[in-house]
């Protein structure tokens, strides 16, 4: 079998074959631009037939990373571009991420100092920022107690969220991917153990946790046009304090059935069945849950391609796609030190294993210095 290496129509999008890059959280951009090194990164890797940037926060207030370029200025709208032109170069192509991290910030991020922002008025238990600590230094640093978002200030979010979408577009992007996994923000308001409102965002029923995140699919949508929008969601994830509840095949499968009939680009599922959190693996009850919703979702969706990420191989891939219950299969890590991953993969040669000590930070080491495989070094 080799669908995965065939071209692939995400709708009118063509992608050269079925592989998508996931997004990466690097850090490698010192002033929160991306620059000549982050665009050579993801032009070594534009052999996917997708590629999902790393996460971009739409505004200061979302971002919960340091060094993580951001698609709020106009200097970092044109570090995008200078990205996505070499991508396109390179005869790829590429959505962008967009972020809000919400309670997973720090002060020493966010502007003059505030409080990080949420739906929830509840302290993310073991969650790590990545900002300044006390004596100034970049480093992991726990986030505190956040404010909760006025009902009057979510529209701002919103409409955050839309210009973000814009940029993004103006910027050279295919799309965008709208960030609702991993325990952001869109979690936050969706996870009724975390969500703890009082207004019409509120935990007290379905139509009030969905709201905020239909409210922002639809502004983007507007803004953009539905065929460059996709979302990346984390149904069973536990990351960043997400505690699992009754309710989530309900809420994921009611989440499905409204981006159906939005016409979507594509929803990106994250299975973070092998995911540890904190000293503990994601238990096998949360694993059984999602191979369940997964098995469904596809129904829902009959004009928006559905990827799946998460402990990915090439057999898993192939066989998925082939029987229907996805059309793109993304990868992570295994881009970090293949460059040539696609290649690798449709010829059974071997992957150069990351230097993990480089993930996060630093220069080229580790980031842009991982060679092509030469059969003829074999």
């Amino acid at each position: 079998m080799t669908r995965i290496f065939e071209p692939y129509d995400m709708g009118p999008i063509k992608l050269r074959n079925r592989i998508v890059m996931a997004p990466l959280t690097r850090s490698r951009a010192p002033e929160d631009i991306a620059d000549e090194r982050v665009a050579l990164y993801y032009a070594q890797r534009a052999t996917a037939g997708l590629i999902v940037s790393e996460g971009t926060p739409i505004s200061r207030e979302g971002q919960g990373y340091l060094f993580n370029p951001g698609i709020f200025t106009e200097e970092q709208i044109a570090g995008w571009r200078l990205v996505t032109n070499s991508v396109r170069a390179n005869g790829g192509r590429m959505f962008a991420q967009i972020w809000h991290v919400g309670r997973v910030s720090h002060p020493s991020i966010q502007n003059d100092g505030a409080l990080p922002v949420s739906a929830s008025s509840k302290t993310p238990v073991g969650a790590k920022a990545f900002g300044y600590d006390e004596s100034g230094a970049p480093g992991l640093v726990d986030p505190p107690a956040p404010r909760q978002l006025a009902t009057s200030e979510i529209p701002r979010i919103v409409q955050q969220f839309a210009q973000a979408a814009a940029n993004a577009v103006n910027a050279g992007f295919d799309g965008v991917e709208i960030h609702g996994a991993n325990g952001y923000l869109f979690e936050q308001f969706l996870n009724p153990l975390v969500n703890d409102r009082t207004d019409a965002y509120s935990a007290a029923s379905m139509d009030n946790r969905l709201r905020f995140t239909l409210d922002v699919i639809d502004a983007v949508v507007e803004r953009i046009g539905a065929q460059r929008v996709g979302i990346r969601i984390s149904p069973y994830g536990q990351l960043f304090d997400m505690p699992l509840y009754p309710e989530i095949d309900a809420t994921y499968t009611r989440l499905i059935q409204e981006i159906g009939k939005r016409k979507l680009a594509y929803v990106h599922l994250m299975d973070q069945s092998g995911f540890a959190v904190g000293d503990t693996t994601i238990d096998d009850g949360a694993a059984t849950g999602f191979r369940s919703l997964l098995s469904t979702f596809k129904s829902y969706l009959p004009q928006t391609s559905l990827i799946l990420a998460g402990g990915m191989t090439r057999d898993r891939a192939e066989f998925l796609i082939a029987n229907g219950v996805i059309d793109l299969a993304a990868f992570g890590t295994p881009f970090i030190s293949n460059p040539d991953f696609v290649a690798r993969l449709q010829n059974g040669w071997p992957l150069t294993p990351p230097d993990r000590a480089t993930f996060y930070g630093g220069g080229a080491e580790g980031y842009v210095d991982y060679e092509a495989y030469s059969p003829d070094d074999a």
